[in-house]
């Protein structure tokens, strides 16, 4: 479908296609899971660009963004359309002050889940609340607060390059939570030293209990196991006990560790990240019983 400004109509354009391009991991629906991923993505969708969302979510998912690079308070990206040179594009979100954080680093210290779920990498539910008492707010609210630009000929502001880089980042939220702090202007190091510089003062003050001394053993260490001299024995090893390793059997469910740990940043794959890593865990598996057991393919 086509558009019109004040004078012109213009014909939808065909974006060249990219190779390497960064691929959004969600092949259809909302993107991103987490509900501060899903509230950076309703900011965008609130500015009611029209069917320039839809474009920017295939361009998201085609692989169509070439780069983006994230710092304190802007996002800087390459976007490849219809024409041979691709889009730069800048997102700049406004900064809260060194002073606000730090009223925010207290207010956060104060209530011991917070402090607890920042320090173990999570984003506590209520923590929008925080900076609301404070008079602030942790994501952009209104357009004043985001600000960006596209070398695209495109009238419209934000267009579909500028959408496409911010379904991305959606995604990203969902891997690192801290970098919507770091985008306000604090990353994530300096957070948590932040509030462990502030629990740990709040710490000496409520005269905290010292942790009782570990039992002492009379005498030194004991000593250690002697290397045996025969360099065979050394690199060839002992005899293993009997019934080492115990039960070997194919994971039930392949790629474990991946999934605890999440997918990986701004995957540029043709296959989504999780399949390739399930897919190569699988033959994996099968590969390390065969070795195991002493099978041959």
């Amino acid at each position: 479908m086509g558009r019109w400004n004040d004078f012109y109509f213009f014909k939808p354009s065909i974006p060249r296609s990219v190779k390497g391009g960064i691929k959004a991991q969600s092949c259809r629906g909302a993107f991103g899971e987490s509900w501060w991923a899903k509230r950076w993505i309703s900011v965008l969708e609130s500015f009611n660009i029209g069917a320039r969302l839809g474009r920017g979510r295939s361009y998201a998912r085609n692989g169509q963004v070439l780069s983006i690079e994230i710092d304190q308070g802007r996002v800087e990206s390459r976007v490849q359309g219809s024409r041979s040179k691709p889009y730069d594009i800048l997102i700049r979100i406004k900064m809260i002050s060194p002073a606000n954080w730090r009223k925010v680093c207290q207010a956060l210290t104060d209530q011991a889940i917070f402090l607890a779920k920042l320090l173990a990498g999570e984003m506590p539910a209520d923590i929008e609340r925080v900076f609301e008492d404070l008079g602030l707010s942790l994501f952009p609210e209104k357009l004043k607060d985001l600000e960006t630009e596209c070398s695209c000929p495109d009238w419209s502001n934000p267009c579909k390059h500028i959408a496409a880089a911010y379904y991305l980042l959606g995604e990203e939220f969902d891997r690192d939570p801290f970098l919507i702090f770091k985008l306000r202007g604090m990353n994530r190091e300096e957070l948590l030293g932040s509030l462990g510089d502030i629990d740990a003062k709040k710490g000496k003050g409520r005269g905290r209990a010292k942790p009782a001394p570990l039992p002492s053993h009379e005498g030194a260490a004991p000593p250690a196991e002697s290397l045996p001299a025969d360099p065979v024995l050394f690199w060839e090893g002992g005899s293993l006990p009997e019934g080492f390793p115990g039960e070997v059997r194919v994971p039930q469910f392949p790629a474990a560790l991946p999934k605890r740990l999440g997918s990986f940043p701004f995957w540029r794959g043709k296959e989504r990240f999780m399949d390739a890593m399930v897919n190569i865990y699988a033959h994996a598996s099968i590969g390390g019983l065969n070795v195991v057991i002493g099978e041959k393919k």
